[in-house]
């Protein structure tokens, strides 16, 4: 770390701890800040799209298990993040997002305890559409970098502390491929020293980059998939270390090491947008999608030299258009179309279905799905098999007039909702 580095970490820590100090000597004995802030930061780590794992699982426990008539208190709320649909990530202290300016794509770094705006970095043009203005994917955090991902195919290097450019590169101009039809909605996955991100050019459906220099390890000489709007996990089967993604076509893994062709599975995938990130435990991938397909489950093997992909099941009981679902103690929940549903993992039978709050995406932590419906209410809802238990429901006090399809996020004791241009914060907090 250099000296302007260090300097600049010890006068952060400095007013940090001048904050704590103010919100713990608070005369309001009941207000959220009666918890140490500190403590909230160092535990509030979502660095990458849904999670650390990539599972939209938070570990943290002592959080509120039912909500007063009002919702949970709000600590903050910011406009000026831009037009877009990017949720949140958080790492060293500070959010970090995407939105659109003017005709500009822009990220953005957010100090967590005041909500304060601490730099912005452009990363190429805007991206318009009719279903809604600006970039989709979620920045992804490795140490003191960050890197993003634009709806034009703008894949950009930034440094956590300042928001300036390390490296940048334009995946469909690399890689001769074509935007999809409403934009590219991917967020890079971080494994090691590389970067992998889903161009869809020919030969290229899948690339590696180094993360250090954004140069080019491998491209998939034997795939040509156009990408969906799903990001890629990282998976290990037997020796086999791989990625698997859901590509416009079906799920597919690729080789970790050269991006060699290993295996797919279509039959869950639509024609029109395969939007939900796939589910990998113990051995087993779960993929799901809209438009009247549904969900399926395959077991990968390693078989010589070749990864077996054999289907456990398919069936329509669960249609996830684009809020990604959740894998809990053998049990997956997700909307099914604009029905909350809970299916067996092994064997997809449904356990319930409900209405709940309507079409949206969810979240886990502390034994409770957060879930965010598309019309800006928030409900809590057990996480358990044992039919539909709801502990508490609000709605924005504030809309745009768009759909809230950016993703909820549960992390150092905050709920963070995103509505377009707005971020909004509440503690979540359990309070003695």
């Amino acid at each position: 770390m250099s000296v302007n580095s260090r300097s600049r970490a010890l006068v952060r820590a400095i007013i940090t701890t001048i904050l704590c100090i103010g919100y713990l000597c608070s005369p309001d004995q009941n207000s959220f800040a009666e918890s140490s802030i500190a403590e909230n930061m160092t535990s509030s780590f979502w660095p990458q799209w849904r999670g650390p794992q990539r599972t939209g699982i938070s570990t943290e426990t002592g959080l509120l298990q039912q909500w007063p008539e009002s919702g949970p208190p709000l600590h903050w709320q910011i406009p000026g993040i831009g037009e877009g649909y990017s949720s949140v990530s958080i790492a060293d202290g500070r959010i970090f997002t995407m939105g659109n300016i003017g005709s500009d794509e822009y990220v953005f770094a957010i100090d967590l305890v005041t909500g304060q705006m601490l730099w912005r970095a452009r990363n190429g043009n805007g991206y318009t559409n009719g279903a809604g203005d600006g970039p989709r994917s979620t920045p992804t955090i490795d140490k003191e970098r960050v890197y993003v991902l634009g709806a034009r195919g703008d894949l950009s290097c930034l440094r956590v502390q300042d928001g300036s450019m390390i490296w940048t590169r334009n995946i469909l101009n690399d890689f001769q491929g074509r935007n999809i039809s409403w934009g590219i909605s991917e967020s890079v996955l971080i494994d090691h020293h590389r970067l992998i991100v889903t161009p869809g050019g020919k030969n290229a459906s899948i690339v590696a980059v180094d993360k250090q220099t954004g140069e080019t390890l491998w491209q998939t000489a034997a795939l040509s998939d156009r990408p969906g709007y799903a990001s890629p996990i990282s998976v290990q089967v037997d020796s086999v270390r791989q990625y698997v993604t859901f590509t416009s076509q079906g799920l597919v893994g690729v080789a970790a090491q050269d991006g060699r062709f290993l295996w797919r599975y279509d039959r869950a995938a639509n024609g029109t947008a395969n939007v939900s990130t796939p589910i990998f435990h113990n051995g087993n991938v779960f993929s799901s999608s809209g438009y009247g397909t549904g969900c399926g489950l395959v077991n990968l093997s390693v078989s010589g030299t070749r990864i077996k992909a054999e289907e456990i099941y398919f069936n329509r009981n669960m249609q996830n258009h684009h809020g990604d679902v959740i894998l809990f103690e053998g049990h997956i929940y997700g909307f099914s179309g604009s029905v909350l549903t809970c299916l067996e993992f092994q064997t997809g039978s449904i356990a319930w279905q409900h209405r709940s709050v309507g079409k949206g995406s969810l979240v886990y932590a502390d034994s409770r799905l957060y879930c965010l419906s598309e019309n800006g209410v928030i409900g809590l809802v057990n996480a358990t098999p044992d039919g539909y238990q709801e502990t508490g429901r609000f709605r924005l006090p504030e809309r745009s007039a768009w759909n809230t399809w950016a993703h909820p996020v549960v992390a150092g004791g905050r709920l963070y909702i995103r509505d377009k241009d707005t971020l909004w914060c509440y503690d979540v907090t359990d309070h003695p």
